[in-house]
């Protein structure tokens, strides 16, 4: 709804008289929402978003154009957009029917031209965005993204937005290496476990973490360390000399986030992982 004001004003003799200020509305019969499927995101995910335009007027409202501004923000004096429209997904439905998809151009925002509203009807619009390298990652990062809809004889535009937040998380993985790789019969080698975590939050002695092998040929004597400190069996680990089964207790594995850094030129995001590492040395 807009209020508008008015006054008139009434000139002769050199004299100025003004009328009373008369006010009015203009009750608007385009609503529009728009909502993602999911609420948070990690990089690269795909997002995919439902714009909702509604007219609850007697007329149809034809020639709309919508424009998705893909969570544009600023970083410094320069403008970053963390969302790319994906090609090809714009889905276009009027009063629940697929329709032809309209002209639809993406760059640094997404427009879709052509999209009708018949009157009392509603018109929906479903597409994917995926989030890149500028989408930001930390704890508490997040997108904004607004599509501003004009046209069709909207005496103002129509907007709505829609946030969604960096999934907060550990992402790890867990690489294996062995040194030497060529050994002599009863001959000592190691086993180091590189734990690599890519989310946001560390993984700490209440999420439990387990780091499981059964070695074969089974090592006899074995030295484990975790992160340069020797631990000790019963306490840290648990190793049944019989079978080569490993195994750590839950609780003393811990690795940290990752860190992250926006380039200034690019603004693209930069993601060093936390590490942790494990390493069991025996005689085979």
């Amino acid at each position: 709804m807009a209020v508008f004001f008015n006054q008139a004003a009434l000139s002769y003799n050199g004299n100025t008289v003004n009328s009373n200020i008369v006010s009015g509305e203009i009750v608007e019969v385009l609503t529009a929402t728009k909502t993602a499927v999911t609420g948070t995101y990690n990089g690269d995910d795909a997002i995919t978003y439902v714009v909702s335009l509604t007219n609850s007027g007697a007329l149809p409202i034809n020639g709309l154009t919508v424009t998705d501004n893909l969570g544009e923000y600023v970083q410094g004096n320069l403008t970053r957009v963390p969302l790319d429209y994906i090609d090809g997904s714009l889905l276009y439905y009027v009063t629940g029917v697929l329709q032809p998809t309209p002209v639809v151009a993406a760059g640094t925002e997404l427009v879709i031209s052509g999209v009708n509203v018949p009157a009392g009807g509603n018109v929906l619009l479903v597409y994917q965005t995926r989030a890149n390298g500028t989408a930001p990652l930390v704890v508490g990062g997040s997108i904004t993204n607004t599509v501003t809809v004009t046209g069709g004889g909207l005496s103002t535009p129509v907007t709505a937005s829609e946030t969604v937040t960096a999934e907060e998380g550990a992402r790890l993985s867990i690489s294996k290496a062995l040194t030497p790789t060529t050994v002599m019969e009863n001959g000592q080698i190691t086993y180091t476990f590189v734990i690599e975590n890519r989310g946001n939050t560390a993984i700490v002695a209440t999420d439990n973490a387990i780091v499981t092998d059964a070695f074969d040929p089974i090592l006899e004597n074995i030295v484990v360390s975790f992160n340069g400190d020797t631990w000790a069996e019963g306490v840290n680990y648990t190793y049944n000399e019989a079978t080569g089964e490993f195994a750590t207790i839950p609780g003393p594995i811990t690795v940290p986030a990752a860190t992250y850094t926006q380039d200034p030129v690019t603004g693209v995001f930069t993601v060093t992982p936390g590490v942790s590492v494990l390493t069991v040395t025996g005689t085979i």
